[in-house]
């Protein structure tokens, strides 16, 4: 004769077999695939967020039937507390558990944004400002502020920033690029300091900076920029004026309409390098690396003068008769 149970037993009994029942069932939906073909879907665990805002999220896109399944297998397997935020791509044939292992590895979605040489830092923050994929946390930050959370010594942001791709995690900072393309700057920077001519004739890493933003807009074709790079250090060797049109178009700013009129180069400004000799007081753009190496390691050159060919390339002279003739025969022609 069997023994009749109490009752609270048997109801205790029958929900620990429910319960077993489901998590098999949880176990078991856990490794089946969350999406058997179309395009990667992206699923994002924020910063400071709890595994049961993903589940949730997971469960309200229809990836899984209810949100125990995430909870139960990252807490089954100790996963609850070791999952990295950013962005996830869920592709075809991934289950609960590949999802998880690759939060746990941080494996988030890579983007990259891209700075090009000779972008000024109004151009590179429109980029950064525009990307979909940074989190944009310096978007309303004053330039001040800015450069002081990327550890600058600089009291102006122009050339600072290294003109490069930049990798990151979508939905990372944008402060995290900010801080990589500072550091980068000044590594290549430093490297071609230390690597300077003996005769360069700019005193600090920072005027070098300068030169090279100039140099950098300056260039047409890569092939004539140490040759450019040349002039200006002669120039500026013997207190001759540097008389760039992008310095002054540079001081110009928001006002110039791409026309550049003699009454711009007779307008005195720190920037206009034909009322005044020297350096512009900052760079004007930002410098490649090509561009530092020039100018703080120019070739030896006697050449005061250059003059746009119209092809990209550039006609060097030594002599303002020579360049003259040069002028009239590829500008005036």
């Amino acid at each position: 004769m069997l023994m009749r149970l109490p009752k609270p037993i048997v109801v205790a009994l029958v929900l620990l077999v429910i319960g077993l029942a489901g998590l098999l069932g949880l176990r078991h939906h856990a490794g089946t695939a969350l999406m058997n073909d179309g395009a990667p879907v992206r699923v994002t665990l924020e910063p400071g967020s709890g595994l049961r805002s993903l589940a949730r999220q997971m469960h309200a896109r229809g990836f899984v039937a209810h949100p125990l399944v995430f909870i139960a297998e990252a807490r089954v397997h100790g996963k609850a507390e070791r999952l990295q935020a950013g962005v996830y791509e869920i592709r075809p044939g991934m289950s609960v558990n590949d999802l998880l292992s690759a939060m746990i590895r941080g494996d988030s979605v890579r983007d990259r944004i891209r700075f090009i040489e000779g972008w000024t830092f109004s151009q590179m923050r429109a980029a950064m400002d525009a990307h979909p994929g940074l989190r944009h946390d310096t978007a309303g930050w004053s330039v001040g502020t800015l450069l002081e959370r990327v550890g600058a010594i600089e009291k102006h942001p122009e050339g600072l920033f290294f003109p490069d791709s930049y990798q990151f995690a979508a939905g990372s900072s944008d402060l995290v690029v900010w801080r990589k393309a500072y550091a980068h700057m000044r590594d290549v920077l430093e490297r071609a300091w230390r690597e300077r001519s003996t005769d360069v004739p700019v005193t600090t890493p920072y005027e070098a900076l300068i030169l090279a933003s100039i140099v950098e807009k300056e260039t047409g074709r890569a092939e004539d920029r140490p040759r450019i790079a040349a002039v200006f250090s002669n120039r500026l060797r013997i207190g001759m004026r540097l008389q760039s049109d992008p310095t002054v178009i540079y001081g110009l700013g928001q006002t110039f309409d791409g026309n550049l009129r003699r009454a711009d180069l007779e307008r005195d400004s720190p920037y206009n390098t034909y009322s005044r000799a020297g350096l512009p007081p900052t760079p004007i753009a930002a410098p490649g690396a090509d561009a530092l190496r020039a100018a703080t390691s120019p070739p030896a050159s006697r050449a005061l003068y250059f003059v746009a060919k119209g092809d990209g390339t550039s006609e060097f002279s030594e002599s303002l008769d020579d360049h003259n003739r040069a002028v009239n025969r590829y500008q005036k022609r």
